[in-house]
């Protein structure tokens, strides 16, 4: 009697905290969108948090198949570099905010993601894609400028002893060019791409100075026109973003008029950047630094005093989420080579909620399907053996949402075949009783040689099947790992279920209410 209430005791003791931790998932995905419109923001993030995670392919979200671009990094490097390179992926979805992403290296070369819940593809791709090499170069002097600009047109004008110029306008590099806002050279964003024809020319390239280097700035709008502002900077770095310590979105204070309200990321270096920073901008006051952020021009200000903090800022942002952007990518560091986009999908939400509704039909008409045969088939017995089953499912799902598992589709269908497994198992210990009550044993030890004889095959079947669900969760990838996780907390579920918790029934009708005839 005292083992038979300890043992009801630590039943009741884990169902309670099951329902305990599905009690988020409850929560969360039984209120309306108009409920989660009126929700504290923060209290549904940690609501989802808490809340059994869904994957790709059940709410929706973003698939990218990634390759780094290998000619960038020393052969001795690679292997090194792209599993850096998954780091800093990594760590850049983890401050975005997405849960539960899915970052595997497939091959050499090659790495999957998947964000799921995402539907900003714009904002995912340049947060995942982006190098984030910050750089902080010097721009030139008004007077060089000038004289490459004239030297371009010069080299593009002159005619050569095998061949014609190609420009007829005696200023042809010049035409593409207005000024703005005092000594800057801005270009027209549809005469970006013949600027760039002309400046990749050989006899262009020869009259750029060696340590000098032409970059883009960021398309700005200007008197109802698109334009991008063309530098001209030394091409050796000054600083670099190997330095940075933090990288901060912020709204500028009313203090500077030209930054007052407008978004802008706040940079702090260590203490050899400082230091670094510090001896710069006071060795070049009246001189401008370009801040570039993976070869385009952020901002370009000139150096007013010495700057001794160790801080820098960005400004001239579109908006707070680009700031935020910034912020992440710098933050997370840079990625060792470009990444490039191989191959992007995207799943909508009403898929993945017909993929639910799918599933769950499945698994209804499955668990409804097995209740009948059991109850029709083994009478009160199948009813104890339907009992376990409801209990199998609640602390799977529980087991899932308190390890903040991801289930997938793969899983849902791992859900369905545990329900099978469950019953398999008191199918055979019931058959096992059965056996015993037709050779004249009691209750009692028709059930207690029941289980005992059934325990084997029991073991054996549950023990191969986990070895392979373990096999297909070490070497498995995507939906094979979701298939593999829920099988194999449902082998070890199940077991639990169909024989502890059945035991446990049939002992209390046995003891307790001196049930003389088992209904099998």
């Amino acid at each position: 009697m005292k083992s038979l209430r300890w043992r009801i005791a630590v039943v009741l003791l884990l169902f309670g905290v099951a329902i305990w931790a599905l009690w988020p998932s409850i929560r969360y995905y039984t209120l309306s969108k108009e409920a989660k419109a009126k929700f504290p923001k923060s209290q549904l993030l940690t609501l989802k948090k808490k809340a059994l995670n869904l994957g790709l392919d059940l709410q929706g979200g973003m698939y990218l198949l990634l390759e780094v671009d290998k000619s960038k990094i020393p052969p001795e490097q690679v292997e090194g570099a792209i599993d850096r390179a998954i780091e800093i992926i990594r760590n850049r979805i983890d401050q975005w905010g997405v849960f539960e992403p899915s970052i595997q290296k497939l091959g050499e070369d090659r790495i999957l993601v998947q964000l799921p819940g995402v539907i900003d593809r714009e904002r995912a791709r340049s947060l995942i894609g982006r190098t984030a090499q910050l750089e902080f170069k010097f721009v030139a002097d008004v007077d060089l400028i000038q004289k490459v600009i004239q030297d371009i047109d010069k080299a593009l004008s002159s005619k050569t002893d095998t061949t014609d110029t190609l420009f007829e306008s005696t200023h042809p590099f010049t035409q593409y060019l207005r000024n703005y806002r005092g000594s800057n050279i801005a270009v027209l964003d549809d005469d970006v791409p013949k600027v760039d024809s002309i400046l990749s020319l050989p006899q262009v390239k020869a009259v750029i100075p060696s340590d000098y280097e032409f970059l883009w700035g960021k398309p700005i709008i200007a008197q109802g026109a698109k334009i991008r502002i063309l530098y001209l900077l030394k091409k050796k770095a000054e600083l670099t973003g190997a330095y940075l310590t933090d990288a901060r979105p912020s709204i500028g204070s009313g203090s500077n008029p030209a930054t007052a309200n407008q978004p802008l990321v706040l940079l702090t270096f260590d203490r050899k950047g400082a230091a670094r920073f510090a001896s710069i901008t006071g060795q070049n006051v009246g001189k401008r630094l370009a801040i570039v952020l993976d070869n385009t021009v952020q901002l370009a200000p000139v150096i007013q005093e010495r700057i001794s903090q160790g801080r820098a800022q960005i400004t001239g942002l579109e908006s707070m989420d680009e700031a935020k952007e910034i912020s992440v990518v710098l933050r997370a560091g840079a990625l060792p080579a470009p990444v490039h986009i191989l191959e992007e999908r995207s799943v909508g939400p009403l898929l993945g909620k017909d993929s639910i509704q799918r599933g769950f039909r499945a698994l209804v008409v499955g668990f409804v399907g097995v209740m009948l045969f059991m109850g029709i088939y083994y009478s009160i017995s199948g009813l104890i053996a339907i009992m376990a089953l409801l209990l199998n499912l609640i602390f799977i799902l529980a087991l899932l949402a308190g390890f903040h598992a991801t289930l997938t589709l793969p899983g849902m269908a791992g859900l369905i075949l545990t329900v099978g497994m469950a019953v398999d198992a008191n199918v055979l210990i019931f058959e096992r009783i059965r056996e015993e009550l037709k050779a004249g044993k009691t209750p009692k030890s028709a059930v207690d040689n029941g289980y005992s004889r059934a325990m084997i095959t029991i073991l054996d079947a549950n023990i191969t099947t986990l070895i392979a669900a373990l096999v297909l969760l070490r070497f498995g990838t995507g939906p094979i790992r979701g298939f593999a996780v829920v099988l194999s907390l449902g082998i070890v579920v199940s077991f639990f279920t169909a024989i502890f918790v059945t035991k446990i029934v049939f002992d209390y009708l046995i003891s307790f209410r001196r049930v003389r005839k088992i209904s099998i």
